[in-house]
């Protein structure tokens, strides 16, 4: 079973309401332990106040009973009969027992528990008791006090306590002295009580001996008790009678030859404070009363707090789980009113934006069409409630990349923009789902349709795309390649018909097809592509390459002067590859530029070896199109000759016309900032391309390459040869070098060299090879003898 939620210290209400009740309940036992402790000090002071007034009023007592007592004694001094009596003299013992019978009687009357007369030399004449004498001795120091002393006159005797008069005998003449004793009783104690709220104790000690209470107001267990807690010097102390709390206070009376008289004075502590323990209980009553209705109003309080806070909690439970319609009510007007305010303003932000992220993450922003992810969705909703078949048409555009750099990614967005519009329009009359996948790729489902009305769908939007598009006063012509997966034969998941859509659609851009239907044996080409991908990554971790060097000769003075940089791979399992079979590749998919990061690598290393050898080497690397576009090439290639501290000289960077013409700006940007560091630049089968004079004017290249196509047959062919003089006439024109491939017969060397060719590359010279036998062979290198034959036919042609 739950606690209510204001006991449950674990939730807020019972929290507040726990605080709440707990500094009430502080400030409450604060208060009534101030209280408490105010009575207690007052009762204190109020009972040593009394204590103090009764010992000075026990003391008057005292001194009123020596007093009356004394009166007593002078009535017996001027008693007739006992005048009579001294004045008939007192020579036999007949007047003794005379006097004697006479102070007896007074005595009686008077309530002394002993009387005496002495002469006037102290000597007892007669006594009422026997055990006068001890009195007698003290009547010389009495006496010294005369009728006129004021003290209680106390003595102790026999271990009994007395008070004492004496008056001087006048009468016949005689002289002598009057003595009476009084035993002290509880006769002034009761009077004591009377007069006041003490309680007291007549207490005798010897030298010696423990204290004995000579008279009591209290029981004998009380009096025993009081007698045990006697302290020393005259000083109050506490005690505890029964169960009572009790304040004494010690009265020194009398002390004689070691003997100590006192009172002890007695005043309950309890009885004084019990009508504050009244007035006490009252505010505890009031305390408690005050509790309850505190802690219901606590309980109010918390409420108050937690409903509203618990409403937010719920709203924030609801934002939570995704609902944003709910609106947060605001229940009042104070800081948690301003909460739920909060709240509210946190809910409106946080749909709208769920909104955004919703369009961000379902909708293309660009066209309004599903994207790739809402496509998905849809499609497998749709392939998961019916079987009927359905066909996924891929498409991606021609040259939009080119689109975009030429006439800007504006521009662009907007062909996109009409592309989607037009073939919203063209499917109109179709069911169909019509999505962009990001670029420029879109893609199409069909409903319903097999192989035959896909393929005419694809007709369709090829006949549509030759009408051009028209945006901003520019006029766009459209193609596209359209791949096509069907369902359900050629896949049942969303995954795999994509993929294969798409692949018959990259399959239809290399063919040139317009569009193509997918086929098993595109796949089987893009899993050996993958798995290749796969494997050149291994071979670079793995350090399967290998550098191999060809070298280039100075056609005038046969000096080796440089070499260019080959990669081979050496496959564990098919042995040493081919370039041409990876080498493709590697451009398709990016992965040229980490083979061009290895191949850097390894020349400059390969440099710093034939330097320390003593052979003088520049070593040729060829960059690729996507090494041009890459922006951190300079800084790449700069890390790599700093690492092993190599001259930019060590280098020349070979690029293809392709490379350049593809991407003419970002290339001269790459170039200058190549040439500016100081490398060598060269343009690689130059003829092949489609390079622009214009162009090779502003690049800042040093060195053309002359394909080996026009220098293998140039002894046979006069128009190669032409190409070749016109090649060479052009480059030197323009201030750069030039390099023929190819030079695989003396004749052909004679020829270059004839025409004023610089350098020369081919298997006359030798094929490419591993870096050591490369060192080996440049040690032993000597130009060969080219012998007096001239290709006088072909120079006679070019005359």
């Amino acid at each position: 079973m739950s606690l209510p939620d204001f006991l449950n210290l674990k939730r807020l209400e019972g929290r507040i309401v726990g605080l709440f009740l707990v500094l009430l309940l502080v400030v409450q036992i604060a208060s009534l332990a101030l209280i408490t402790r105010s009575i207690d000090s007052n009762a204190n002071a109020s009972i040593s106040q009394e204590l103090a007034t009764g010992a000075r009023v026990l003391q008057r007592l005292l001194v009123q009973d020596a007093q009356q007592r004394l009166d007593a004694a002078r009535l017996l001094e001027a008693d007739y009969g006992f005048s009579q009596v001294l004045g008939d003299g007192l020579n036999t013992e007949e007047d003794r027992e005379t006097l004697k019978s006479a102070l007896v009687s007074h005595g009686e009357r008077v309530k002394a528990n002993l009387v005496a007369y002495a002469d006037p030399s102290y000597r007892l004449v007669t006594a009422t008791t026997e055990q006068a004498a001890p009195f007698i001795k003290l009547l010389p120091t009495l006496a010294g006090g005369g009728a006129k002393s004021k003290s209680p006159n106390l003595t102790v005797v026999d271990g009994k306590a007395y008070q004492v008069v004496t008056v001087p005998v006048r009468a016949a003449g005689l002289g002598g002295w009057v003595l009476m004793a009084f035993e002290l009783d509880r006769t002034e104690l009761l009077e004591l009580q009377n007069l006041s709220r003490l309680q007291a104790v007549l207490l005798l000690r010897g030298p010696a001996s423990p204290w004995q209470a000579l008279a009591s107001v209290l029981d004998e267990a009380a009096t025993r008790t009081v007698a045990g807690q006697v302290p020393q010097g005259e000083r109050e102390f506490p005690l505890t009678l029964g169960a009572e709390r009790w304040r004494g206070l010690y009265l020194k009376l009398h002390e004689q030859d070691g003997q100590q008289l006192g009172a002890v004075l007695l005043r309950s502590f309890d009885e004084a404070v019990a009508p504050y323990r009244r007035l006490q209980l009252t505010l505890l009553g009031l305390s408690a009363l005050g509790v309850l209705v505190f802690a219901g109003g606590s309980v109010l309080t918390a409420r108050r707090i937690s409903g509203p806070v618990r409403a937010l909690s719920e709203s924030a439970e609801r934002l939570g789980q995704g609902d944003y319609t709910t609106p947060v009510a605001r229940t009042s007007s104070d800081e948690i009113g301003d909460l739920a305010q909060a709240f509210e303003g946190m809910r409106i932000g946080i749909r709208e934006r769920e909104q955004q992220v919703h369009r961000l993450a379902f909708w293309d922003t660009l066209t309004g069409l599903p994207n790739r992810e809402q496509f998905s969705q849809q499609l497998q909703a749709r392939l998961s409630q019916s079987e009927a078949p359905c066909a996924l048409l891929m498409l991606d555009l021609d040259r939009f990349k080119h689109v975009n750099d030429v006439l800007g990614h504006r521009f662009g967005d907007e062909l996109l923009r009409g592309l989607a519009e037009r073939l919203r329009q063209l499917m109109k009359d179709q069911s169909h789902l019509l999505a962009r996948l990001g670029g420029d790729e879109f893609v199409l489902m069909l409903e319903g349709a097999g192989e035959e009305e896909a393929l005419e769908a694809a007709r369709r939007i090829h006949r549509d795309f030759e009408r051009p598009l028209h945006i901003e006063d520019q006029t766009v012509d459209l193609s596209a390649g359209i791949g096509i997966a069907l369902y359900p034969e050629q896949g049942r998941a969303v995954s795999l018909l994509l993929a294969r859509a798409e692949l018959a659609m990259y399959a239809a851009k290399r063919k040139q097809a317009g569009s193509q239907v997918y086929a098993p044996e595109l796949d089987a080409g893009s899993q050996e592509s993958l798995s290749l991908l796969g494997e050149l990554r291994h071979a670079v971790e793995a350090n399967e390459l290998r550098l191999f060097l060809q070298p280039k000769v100075d056609l005038r003075t046969g000096a080796v002067i440089s070499a260019e940089a080959l990669v081979r791979w050496e496959h564990p399992q098919r042995g040493l590859v081919p370039p041409m079979q990876f080498i493709p590749f590697a451009e398709q998919t990016g992965f040229i530029r980490a083979l061009t990061t290895w191949v850097l690598e390894a020349s400059v290393q390969a440099w710093a070896r034939a330097e320390a050898r003593g052979q003088a080497l520049r070593i040729s690397v060829n960059l690729s199109t996507r090494d041009l576009l890459d922006q951190d090439l300079p800084l790449k290639i700069a890390a790599v000759l700093q690492q092993h501290r190599a001259p930019p000289q060590a280098l020349c960077l070979e690029i293809t016309e392709s490379a350049i013409m593809d991407d003419p700006t970002r290339a001269m940007m790459t170039l200058e900032q190549l040439s500016a560091m100081g490398f060598k630049l060269s343009i690689d089968d130059f003829g092949t391309g489609y390079s622009s004079l214009a162009y090779l004017k502003r690049l800042p290249v040093d060195e053309l390459k002359i394909d080996k196509s026009f220098v293998m047959a140039m002894e046979r062919e006069l128009d190669d040869a032409k190409i070749v003089r016109s090649t060479i006439e052009l480059a030197h024109n323009l201030g750069l070098s030039v390099v023929a491939e190819g030079l695989e017969t003396a004749k052909t060397w004679k020829l270059l060299a004839t025409l004023g060719c610089d350098e020369g590359q081919g298997y006359y010279i030798s094929r490419p090879m591993p870096e050591a036998e490369f060192a080996r062979w440049l040690a032993q290198w000597q130009p060969p003898d080219l012998g007096e034959d001239a290709p006088d036919t072909v120079l006679a042609g070019l005359r």
